[in-house]
């Protein structure tokens, strides 16, 4: 039997030019810097962040005149505390932006509870479901919330994320048993060695699930200090813990040979959080996409400076 096209394309989230959740860090960087460097290193598309327009017509026009595509965008959900109903009606506005330019997947991240962005709170106190009985609830309403979004047109694609309820591999396991397939896995692979796991045993375990991929590596001895000093989730950001594909301990080719052998058609996305004052923009953007290429042509995996 012939093997299945590995249909994948490379993209990026602007985090590395300005983050959202610290503004301080690159916060100065017009859109347009990371648009155009984005173009001219490779990526086809970028994920969205605040900077972007949030009306469908602008943002499809702002991104045609790059010749970039929409890829994908966080949603903030809160369905780990309040009704299908209530998210339904939240989300209207994003996922209206998101269909009309193309996207197939939404990011969701859950935020009820959660400490992601609080630099006060230490990782260990994030919030945890009670019981297995509280995790199907959980799922029941992820399952409904993804039935709607796919009426639509696109995939929920759940973004298991330090300091939230869905952390460590087996938070994962348990989600994606209390959900049906309407509701995608975001693999993130940094997110995956941060929360305690192998990430190429999290993928090939949820593999069937995989409909979005965040490419971030990690540095070891970051992650570390972060769970020996009790840092929170955006102090172990400014320390550094997270950098893009090929500058890190995770084994890409290993994961890029795991979605080329299960013919994974959707998009790598090069999502690193980074102080761009420490690690500059373009030339951090530029190595990840350097690793990814290589890796899914098949050629030589050459140095990048």
């Amino acid at each position: 039997m012939a093997e299945q096209h590995f249909a994948v394309k490379i993209g990026i989230n602007p985090i590395s030019w300005s983050n959202d959740d610290l503004p301080s860090l690159g916060g100065e960087t017009p859109l347009s810097t990371a648009l155009s460097e984005g173009r001219a290193i490779g990526y086809q598309g970028f994920e969205l962040g605040n900077k972007f327009p949030r009306e469908p017509k602008a943002l499809r026009e702002l991104m045609a005149g790059y010749g970039l595509d929409v890829v994908s965008g966080w949603y903030s959900g809160q369905l780990a505390a309040r009704p299908v109903e209530e998210e339904i009606a939240a989300v209207a506005s994003h996922l209206r932006l998101l269909a009309e330019n193309g996207c197939k997947v939404m990011v969701y991240g859950e935020v009820a509870d959660s400490i992601q962005g609080d630099r006060t709170q230490p990782l260990y106190k994030r919030p945890r479901f009670r019981d297995d009985d509280a995790f199907k609830r959980y799922g029941d309403k992820l399952t409904a919330f993804g039935a709607h979004l796919l009426r639509q047109g696109v995939r929920l694609a759940y973004h298991h994320h330090m300091g939230a309820y869905v952390q460590a591999p087996e938070d994962i396991d348990r989600v994606m048993a209390s959900t049906g397939d309407e509701v995608g896995l975001l693999f993130d692979s940094g997110h995956a060695y941060f929360g305690g796991g192998d990430p190429l045993a999290v993928l090939k375990a949820h593999i069937d699930r995989v409909c979005h991929v965040h490419c971030k590596d990690v540095r070891a001895d970051m992650i570390r200090h972060a769970r020996n000093r009790q840092w929170s989730f955006l102090d172990a950001v400014l320390n550094g813990v997270f950098t893009v594909p090929g500058d890190g301990a995770i084994d890409f080719a290993a994961i890029v040979d795991a979605l080329r052998t299960h013919a994974y058609q959707g998009w790598l996305v090069v999502e690193a959080e980074q102080d761009p004052a420490v690690a500059p923009s373009y030339a951090y953007a530029e190595k990840g996409y350097r690793t990814l290429r290589a890796l899914v042509d098949g050629t030589p995996l050459k140095e990048v400076a």
